[in-house]
Order: structure tokens, then C-alpha cells, then sequence
């Protein structure tokens, strides 16, 4: 190896000119990749994916599925594949108000492969984005969409061959996409499945689990009810406690255990695992999504104002907005028509990293997902930060 202290740093100013010379004789396009890495990455990472609706498929009152198809008009010839359990973040416009959404595929992946996704969709009380899919969601509308993403899905290096699924309501979607990965034979784990529903009648996808249950030994499915008067044959009653999951766990053997369901069901199953003293690597949740009515968490602060400015900082262009401290920094922003690159909305694909330049925010324990050198160089994510105070921010340009 050359000794550096020898090296002439006269010799490479020399150089300098041709460098320059070379740059400007040279033209000015991206240069095109046709190796097989390249193109493998841009058909399972595009960085986005032009879809349209085939079908709506009506689920009760107030849930639907969306079957999505590429839309080749626009430029998206066939959907990037994807391990069971990921999401789409959909991207609208609701009276001149950018938001994105992300909702978990339900869909097996080798579905992906014959150029359908569904999304199935819960009817949110008070939710601005779905009752807006729900009100113009219909066949052949244009849907834009990123390439599945998420981490909330089986590795054969990290989890157990055992995995005790807890689903709540809506939150049924991943897993119904990965028991039918089982049954296809793309993935290789046993999937015992507690369901949390109010009623029999209300369970989302009942006749779809029975059948893959049918069809594949590895998938158990026992159904949860907390507000059921009959006596029915197969299921339990109440809500998913400790007690419930070790009496379906495997004796003298390790298992994982997955989440997937509403905010409440996290805060109340989480607290029941404690009880079991599982290996942390051994619990995964799904994104939470949207955080709602951070002031009712233990930690936060008292004093907070209802109101707050919140200046924005982007490339060139400064902007000013207020927004109520109930809502997290990115749904002030949204409304305040600013677009944010966002996808996950919980903190955890960091797609939205920004900078604090000034300012208090409070971020929710289990949405904590910052690096030390985030702290550091005072990074955040705007879209699980709640403002305590005015803020001063930088954010990315959404693409």
C-alpha cells in the first residue's frame, strides 16, 4: 500500500481540467442498467406502482376489498411481488390536501404474480382517508400506490417455527395473507391464530379462514369474542389475555408471537405478554399506523397548548402553519396542504425523516423508533411527533 504522505496533492489539481472537460463533453441523461441486479430491484422496489380497481367486494357495513390491477396506461405492467404481510401506502388528494395511507395486503403473494393485490379497508369513524376510498373507491378508478414495504412479516433467522398470531378486527389482513402463503407453500411456519371479534356474525374473512384451516394442517384458527351471548362450538369468550395464549401456545417449545390490530389492543395484549416473559425478538407488532390522542398516554407532559405554530422549511420555499397539538406533525402538515414523504405514518420505515430545528416534541414510547444519531443531529419523524411547542422544521421534498 502507497505511503500517503507521499502522494502530491499538485498532481491531482493538475488533473482537475481534463476532470472538468470530461464532465461537460459528456451528456446529460441518466445513464441506463440492463444486468439482471438492476432490473430485479426495479421490479420488486419501483418507486411507485400505477394501479386500478377491478373490484369491490362489499364486507358488511363498514368494511370493503379493493382488488388492484396494474394499469398499464400508465406505465405499471406487472406488480412487484412481496412476502405476506407487507402494506401498500396509497397515495390521494382530498380537496387539494396530499395524505398517504398505509393498509396491509390481505392478498396471498403469489397473487402479485397473476397481477392482483386487495386491500381490505375498515371504515374509520371519523377518518378522513377512508371514508373517502369508501365514497370514491369504484371500478376503474386510478390508484396510486408505493411498492409493498414493512417489516411485519416471518424470518426463518429471527422467529420461532411456532408463531401465535393475535389479530383484532381489521388487523386480520396480514395474517389472512400469510396463512395463505402456508397454504401455497411459500412460507414454512405453523400459524395458530387467535382472532379478537365482537360477535360471530361481524368476523371479517370467517369462510376464507376456514378453508385455508381446511385445507393446510399448519394453520389453527380460534375465534375470540368479546361480546357474544351464544355458546358456539370452537371458540372462546372474553378478550386475549395470557392465560388464552398459553393455553394454545406449544409446551417446552419456543414460539413467536405477531400483533395486528387497533391501538387499544396492542396496550392491552402487550401488557398480558409481559406475564409470559417471552425473549423480546420473540414479540412483533405490525405498524400502529396512525396515533391517535397522544395526551392519553402516561408520559405525556402537562401544560401542552391546544394550538401551535409550526414554520416549515423546505428546499427553498418557507412555509408557516397551525394545527392543534392533538394531531402529530405530519396531519398538521397535510392539512395545511403541505406535502410529506411519508408511507408508514408510525415512525418505522423513517421515510419521512426530518430535521427539528427549534422546538419541544413528544413521541409515543412505542413509536420511538430514532437512531442515537438522530438525537444527536436532532432528527425526527414527523409522522409519530406530536408538537408540544411552536416548531421550526426541515423536511424532505415529497416525490
Amino acid at each position: 500500500m502507497a505511503n500517503l504522505k507521499k502522494l502530491k496533492g499538485l498532481k491531482f489539481i493538475k488533473m482537475l481540467p481534463d476532470r472538468q472537460a470530461r464532465f461537460e463533453s459528456a451528456k446529460a441523461e441518466v445513464p441506463s442498467f440492463s444486468d439482471n441486479a438492476t432490473a430485479l430491484a426495479r421490479a420488486l422496489h419501483p418507486k411507485c406502482q400505477h394501479l386500478k380497481i377491478a373490484q369491490v367486494i362489499e364486507r358488511g357495513e363498514d368494511c370493503k376489498s379493493f382488488v388492484l390491477v396494474p394499469d398499464a396506461e400508465k406505465g405499471t405492467t406487472q406488480l412487484a411481488y412481496f412476502g405476506a404481510g407487507k402494506y401498500l401506502t396509497v397515495f390521494e388528494e382530498i380537496e387539494g390536501m396530499p395524505v398517504t395511507r398505509a393498509y396491509s395486503i390481505s392478498s396471498s403473494p403469489k397473487d402479485s404474480l397473476e397481477g392482483r393485490y386487495v386491500l381490505t379497508i375498515k371504515l374509520v369513524e371519523g377518518g378522513l382517508v377512508s371514508r373517502f376510498i369508501f365514497d370514491n373507491w369504484t371500478v376503474g378508478r386510478a390508484v396510486k400506490a408505493s411498492a409493498p414495504a414493512g417489516n411485519f412479516e416471518y424470518q426463518e433467522l429471527r422467529d420461532a417455527k411456532k408463531v401465535i398470531c393475535i389479530a383484532g378486527g381489521s388487523g386480520i389482513t396480514p395474517f389472512l395473507s400469510m396463512a395463505n402463503a402456508i397454504a401455497d407453500g411459500d412460507e414454512d411456519f405453523s400459524m395458530t391464530l387467535l382472532y379478537g371479534s365482537r360477535n360471530y356474525e361481524n368476523i371479517l374473512f370467517r369462510d376464507e379462514l376456514a378453508e385455508l384451516e381446511k385445507k393446510c394442517d399448519k394453520i389453527k384458527v380460534i375465534h375470540v369474542l368479546s361480546a357474544e351471548d351464544k355458546e358456539i362450538e370452537g371458540t372462546e369468550k372474553g378478550f386475549i389475555t395470557a392465560e388464552l395464549i398459553k393455553k394454545y401456545a406449544p409446551e417446552n417449545e419456543e414460539y413467536s408471537v405477531f400483533l395486528c390490530g387497533p391501538q387499544q389492543m396492542y396496550e392491552f395484549v402487550d401488557k398480558e405478554l409481559e406475564k409470559l416473559n417471552l425473549p423480546k425478538k420473540f414479540i412483533r407488532h405490525e405498524m400502529f399506523g396512525e396515533f391517535h390522542n397522544p395526551a392519553s398516554q402516561e408520559d405525556y407532559p402537562q401544560g401542552v397548548p391546544e394550538k401551535v405554530k409550526i414554520t416549515v422549511k423546505c428546499q427553498d420555499e418557507t412555509f408557516t402553519v397551525e394545527g392543534s397539538t392533538g394531531d402529530s406533525v405530519v396531519q398538521i402538515l397535510e392539512k395545511g396542504k403541505i406535502a410529506v414523504p411519508t408511507r408508514c405514518r408510525s415512525g418505522e420505515c423513517g421515510f419521512c425523516h426530518s430535521h427539528l430545528l427549534s422546538g419541544k416534541i413528544y413521541v409515543p414510547e412505542k413509536l420511538e423508533f430514532r437512531r442515537l444519531a438522530d438525537y444527536k443531529f436532532d432528527c425526527f419523524h414527523p409522522c409519530s411527533s406530536f408538537p408540544l411547542t411552536d416548531l421550526e422544521i426541515e423536511i424532505p421534498a415529497a416525490k
